[in-house]
């Protein structure tokens, strides 16, 4: 009786050790999956933090060259500046306004231009003439 009590205590727990062990054999092959998921996770965090220095390396490099041609246009004698918006997006001047002008457009388009660090200026700056005709 005792042999037939313990072989019923046995074959379920000799079943269940090896439906336990079943998911340990097939891990190996996720665990080195799981590996490489991490390893392309810290990969992909390095190239983040890269592409943020290298972004925000270019923003204080815009915002520098932004400053720079406000103050030439403001220093410029024959551009009125404070109708002048400047910005500044990877090197690229953007001029915009409206200035009483073709002449004080050109000038200004000048003054950005010879600025330090500057690609090349889009000149958005429209030419409105002040003089009513009614």
């Amino acid at each position: 009786m005792k042999t037939k009590y313990a072989f019923k205590l046995i074959v379920p727990a000799v079943l269940l050790g090896m439906v336990l062990s079943v998911p340990s054999f097939a891990q190996d092959s996720t665990s080195s999956s799981m590996g490489q998921k991490v390893e392309n996770a810290g990969s992909d965090t390095e190239s983040a933090a890269k592409d943020a220095y290298h972004g925000t390396t270019r923003a204080v490099k815009d915002t520098a060259i932004t400053a720079e041609v406000k103050t030439a246009l403001a220093r410029a004698k024959n551009v009125k500046s404070t109708a002048i918006h400047v910005s500044t997006t990877g090197g690229v001047v953007t001029l915009k306004g409206n200035v009483p002008s073709s002449d004080m457009a050109q000038e200004a388009l000048q003054v950005a231009g010879q600025a330090k660090g500057v690609k090349s200026v889009d000149n958005e700056l429209m030419v409105v003439s002040s003089a009513r005709t009614d």
